[in-house]
């Protein structure tokens, strides 16, 4: 099959409060090229706990932390960073200060930019930070994967603001919470260039043991250069 291929991991660690060794573990067993992740450090010593991380895990950073809230991109040696950028969405008092993390990338045979990005709690709020996203997705050329946490499942309308116009999995199953889940809040979204071969959440013992949120993964295939 032509075309090269990419996997990807969206997975929010619950600002790494519950068992590291079983989220260090399943996240090296499930070797992505591309990890993005919500609730990463980003406040004290944020650059030094994403690395930590990152090192952790068996991989490297390469966008977010507390420019982008929390959002943090790390991959593996596999990939080539080529760009990186960040985006705060406004800050509405009394809640929390939110926003996307981006990163131009290629592997052998296929390039591609990503961004990861976590939604707000509040519905006032939510479909504005969407609208605010995608128009930034918008104007990234070529292949896109963005993954998030959206706080919503596939029926809200910040969902549908982020999808359109991307592919992603039609019938996936819960991603929250980790322990009984029952809403799948918890996506990846691909431009239409980009195939998925492979979609599937990790609902495991040690997936539950490692956050109050169980991990996306997915297969992809770029497009050929």
């Amino acid at each position: 099959m032509s075309g090269a291929g990419l996997r990807v991991v969206s997975y929010n660690v619950h600002g790494l409060k519950d068992d590291r060794a079983a989220l260090i573990g399943l996240v090296r067993d499930l070797a992505p090229d591309v990890l993005v992740v919500q609730e990463a450090p980003r406040r004290f010593r944020w650059r030094h706990k994403c690395a930590a991380l990152a090192d952790d895990l068996g991989l490297v950073v390469a966008a977010g932390g507390l420019p982008s809230l929390g959002n943090l991109l790390l991959v593996s040696l596999r990939v080539a960073v080529h760009d990186t950028w960040c985006m705060r969405y406004p800050l509405t008092p009394g809640r929390h200060l939110r926003g996307a993390a981006f990163a131009r990338g290629s592997v052998r045979g296929g390039s591609f930019t990503v961004s990861g990005s976590h939604l707000a709690t509040d519905p006032t709020e939510r479909p504005h930070q969407a609208a605010l996203w995608k128009e930034e997705l918008g104007r990234i050329e070529g292949p896109v994967i963005a993954a998030a946490d959206l706080n919503e499942g596939p029926g809200g309308g910040a969902w549908r603001t982020v999808s359109d116009g991307f592919t992603s999995y039609g019938e996936a199953p819960s991603t929250f919470p980790a322990t009984l889940p029952n809403r799948r809040i918890d996506g990846i979204f691909v431009t239409p260039d980009v195939a998925i071969e492979k979609y599937d959440v990790v609902d495991t013992d040690r997936a539950r043991r490692a956050s109050d949120h169980l991990p996306v993964v997915v297969d992809l295939r770029l497009p050929s250069e």
